[in-house]
């Protein structure tokens, strides 16, 4: 167990990269919060103005040719992977240079630095299509939707994470799989992201938006990003391994989302929806791409089961009332003091 560098306080160092994201500034703060750790060493490309109590902050690039990360690990006794682009959609080498081969910097480096354990980001969006009508759990199969980048990215590190358990038996090795995640101070990156210029966050209300597209296979699970968090800390300070998944209740489908905005939902026909995202992304008016909102309708229903028998894990918010405070951020411009959440 590591001493706290400021302190020599016992307790657990642990390392997050990727730390000022949506999930990344969560699990700053749930880990920070845990009496079993007493340090957090935050990486990212950009060091924030953010600076919650014992929290340190170093620069640090994942791509192939960035940072010594090992220096970085070195001495830690856990390394929390959460780095991910998500754009640019139009040219995949890109996400694939950091989401992939980034990713697989990381994880040799936690093997060369000797660090025990490594909990990694992976998500619903690893999984192979599956029914709506039943949750699966974790031995479903990871192989994503093929057409959509991101899907693919996080399919290929389970794949990669399978051989390095194999030949790094002493590291114990954690994937974590939410569903999407929300917060409100995750409300502009989120719009700059999936939606970029074409939908004004003010009009993210009624009037303004009248109906809710009833589309087939529109089922989705969510979950609060502070909830999901702390399932990561339970992940680093235990002893547990292989994969979790993390969703809360209720499941939402365009009746619910509907509720939630306040307005009605509206059955349409799935074609001209996904002809009229496809013409926006090509034109360059929205960053989502149509071969992520195929995944999207193709997602499993997940079983969390596992999270909350090994983990004691139980979400404080439900999938509605993470949704609910995201849009309340998306209208009111909400954000953080980091370079991903800034407003």
């Amino acid at each position: 167990m590591a001493q706290h560098e400021t302190g020599g306080t016992p307790g657990l160092r642990v390392v997050v990269v990727g730390a000022t994201g949506n999930v990344g500034t969560s699990v700053v703060e749930a880990l920070r919060r845990h009496p079993a750790v007493a340090s957090v060493l935050g990486l990212a490309r950009r060091i924030p103005n953010w600076k919650p109590d014992g929290t340190r902050w170093a620069a640090a690039d994942i791509d192939p040719d960035g940072s010594d990360l090992v220096r970085q690990f070195t001495g830690a006794d856990a390394v929390v992977h959460l780095a991910w682009k998500f754009q640019p959609t139009h040219a995949p080498v890109t996400t694939w240079r950091t989401n992939v081969l980034g990713s697989i910097r990381v994880c040799e480096a936690v093997a060369e630095a000797e660090v025990p354990a490594l909990v990694h980001a992976s998500s619903v969006g690893a999984y192979s299509p599956g029914a709506k009508d039943r949750p699966v759990d974790e031995s479903w199969p990871t192989h994503g939707w093929p057409q959509a980048a991101y899907c693919r990215e996080k399919a290929y590190m389970e794949r990669y994470l399978d051989a390095y358990e194999l030949d790094h038996r002493k590291v114990r090795v954690v994937r974590m799989r939410p569903g999407f995640l929300f917060k409100r101070e995750s409300a502009s990156q989120q719009r700059r992201i999936f939606a970029g210029s074409l939908i004004p966050a003010p009009l993210m209300r009624p009037p303004f938006v009248p109906v809710v597209p009833d589309l087939p296979g529109l089922v989705f699970q969510a979950l609060h990003t502070d909830d999901a968090a702390a399932a990561y800390a339970e992940a680093v300070v235990s002893r547990v391994r292989g994969a979790f998944n993390l969703a809360a209740d209720p499941p939402l489908d365009a009746a619910e989302l509907a509720r939630v905005l306040a307005v009605r939902p509206l059955r349409v026909p799935l074609p001209p929806v996904r002809a009229a995202l496809s013409a926006a992304w090509r034109l360059r008016l929205v960053p989502a791409s149509p071969d992520l909102f195929d995944a999207v309708l193709r997602l499993p229903l997940m079983d969390c089961s596992r999270a909350r028998a090994e983990l004691g894990w139980r979400p404080r918010h439900s999938a509605t009332e993470a949704v609910q405070e995201f849009l309340d951020g998306l209208r009111e411009h909400a954000g953080m003091d980091t370079a991903p959440l800034a407003a």
